[in-house]
């Protein structure tokens, strides 16, 4: 759906390649084919091609969010996704071998139906940090968005004293509004619902860069995120792997 979100899913991809007799697929979209086959040239990974809904205001062949005349079309492009689940279970019901567990774009919440009806467990992958994921949630519970400070107004989050935020940091909308009739809300309230069944939460960081973040993430909320980056590091680690004898010995470990 969007590319900032699949080039760092595609390198997670490669990594687990790297593991022995590890089998990926990739579900994907006519358009949006090319895109991932190349980033996984000369893999051994699977390509499963599911038609990409028709929807009003969209125009025909435009399947990634970089795409869109105008990203005011954006939730009506992310809401259209949901008609390719009966594609999506027709897919999975037929892969081979069947999987151990799937890794879904957060705004893809209906995936998560799919997942418990076939039994596979569900991890999120929401693109953020868990800094910044953090400080959106200790906003949102500590009522700063909806507060009468000025929207420029630096407020301290009581859990993490030494920063300071204001309205005007979390940019989207969606955050800020609270109704419950609002297009915007009620996609954060699928997303925000279908993440806090799954089985877990991808994050393309990693402990010691942000130990406190993480330790609070996995405190004081669920399900548990596991920090399994920085997935950039994906060509170094290819060619380590491919050293002479490296590979032998990882195998033996």
């Amino acid at each position: 759906m969007s590319k900032g979100h699949t080039i760092p899913l595609l390198d997670f991809a490669r990594l687990l390649l790297l593991r022995h007799n590890t089998a990926v697929t990739i579900f994907t979209t006519p358009k949006n084919r090319p895109f991932v086959a190349q980033s996984l040239h000369g893999t051994a990974a699977s390509i499963v091609t599911l038609p990409f809904p028709t929807a009003t205001d969209i125009p025909a062949g435009v399947e990634s969010t970089d795409e869109l005349p105008s990203i005011s079309l954006f939730f009506k492009f992310a809401n259209s996704t949901e008609a390719m689940q009966p594609h999506f279970e027709h897919a999975l019901e037929h892969t081979l071998p069947r999987p151990n567990f799937m890794v879904t774009d957060a705004f893809l919440w209906w995936t998560l139906q799919s997942a418990t009806k076939f039994s596979v467990p569900r991890f999120v992958y929401f693109g953020m940090s868990c800094y910044s994921t953090c400080l959106l949630r200790e906003a949102v519970r500590s009522g700063i968005l909806g507060g009468p400070q000025p929207d420029d107004e630096l407020v301290e989050l009581t859990r993490f004293p030494w920063i300071k935020i204001c309205k005007e940091d979390i940019i989207e909308s969606k955050f800020k509004n609270r109704d419950e009739n609002d297009v915007a809300y009620k996609f954060k309230m699928k997303i925000t619902s279908a993440t806090t069944i799954s089985y877990g939460i991808v994050v393309n960081s990693f402990y010691e860069l942000e130990p406190v973040f993480v330790d609070y993430l996995n405190n004081e909320s669920s399900p548990k995120s596991w920090c399994v980056g920085p997935f950039c590091i994906v060509e170094q680690a290819s060619k380590i792997y491919l050293e002479p004898g490296v590979y032998s010995k990882c195998l033996i470990t």
